[in-house]
């Protein structure tokens, strides 16, 4: 289905418009990790994407993209595709988990759409973006290591805890404790799970998401309550900064929740420093 809008075209990307859409992405190459993520391993079809990514077309160019999987996530839009996009999803309906990407772009689309896919069970309207791209400022923790299939019985429940614990519900709710410790699983063999263990207790864990050939995406940062206010979150960041700058990507970015001041002044010492705002509207 191709909707027409006051200027512009809205359409289903497809293989011949990859190269503009990789175009659209590197425009950010930050804030966009995560689509450009996507596309990288599994190009525009929707199967191996994992959703679909729409196209904001003007004057035959692209312009601008939404990607609509289980996050909905714009790209380099504007206060007209955001109106064409809206005009094309609302009548869908939301199919979505969330929406996340740059904040004004975020809350504009969720405004035109709220009216026929709201409420929305939370919306955070400010996570400063981080990044660092050199040499961390704390000395990194010895003990963080990258994990392996044999932590899985101690890292899942630590994972389920941070996730719970930021979200608001337990990824393994309605029977799906399979499918989140198959994922856990996925990173650690891909090498992206980090973690310091002590005896029986997950101390320290981060994983890292999305990855391109310029940026990494880190997730999942989480200090066990019992070992909180000892410096291990800088000095384990640190310790995956430098991991991932030597074998994945040069840039290491995240996003982080405004009211989350302990963790911004962690991530400020290790390095980090702030670059955009992303939002999140969770349903």
């Amino acid at each position: 289905m191709t909707v027409s809008a006051t200027v512009g075209v809205v359409r289903s990307v497809t293989a011949r418009d990859l190269p503009a859409v990789e175009g659209v992405l590197a425009a950010d190459p930050v804030a966009n990790c995560f689509v450009m993520s996507r596309v990288h391993s599994g190009g525009v079809d929707p199967w191996r994407l994992g959703g679909e990514m729409i196209g904001y077309f003007d004057e035959g160019a692209l312009r601008s993209l939404v990607f609509c999987g289980a996050n909905l996530v714009p790209v380099g839009t504007t206060p007209a595709s955001r109106a064409a996009f809206a005009d094309r999803l609302r009548p869908l309906g939301r199919r979505c988990s969330s929406f996340v990407g740059p904040a004004v772009e975020v809350l504009d689309l969720w405004r035109l759409l709220e009216p026929a896919w709201g409420p929305a069970r939370e919306v955070r309207d400010r996570q400063p973006v981080m990044v660092i791209d050199q040499v961390a400022s704390v000395p990194e923790d010895p003990s963080v290591r990258r994990a392996t299939l044999d932590d899985l019985d101690l890292l899942v429940p630590a994972c389920v805890a941070m996730f719970t614990a930021e979200v608001g519900v337990s990824p393994t709710a309605g029977g799906l404790g399979s499918a989140y410790r198959a994922r856990v699983a996925e990173i650690v063999r891909d090498g992206r799970a980090f973690v310091r263990i002590d005896g029986d207790t997950v101390v320290f864990k981060a994983e890292i998401g999305a990855v391109t050939t310029e940026v990494c995406q880190v997730q999942g940062v989480w200090v066990d309550p019992a070992y909180r206010g000892r410096g291990l979150s800088e000095s384990g960041m640190a310790a995956v900064v430098a991991r991932a700058r030597e074998s994945v990507a040069p840039t290491v970015s995240l996003y982080v929740n405004d009211f989350n001041t302990a963790a911004r002044k962690a991530y400020r010492a290790v390095g980090f420093r702030e670059q955009g705002e992303f939002a999140t509207v969770l349903f």
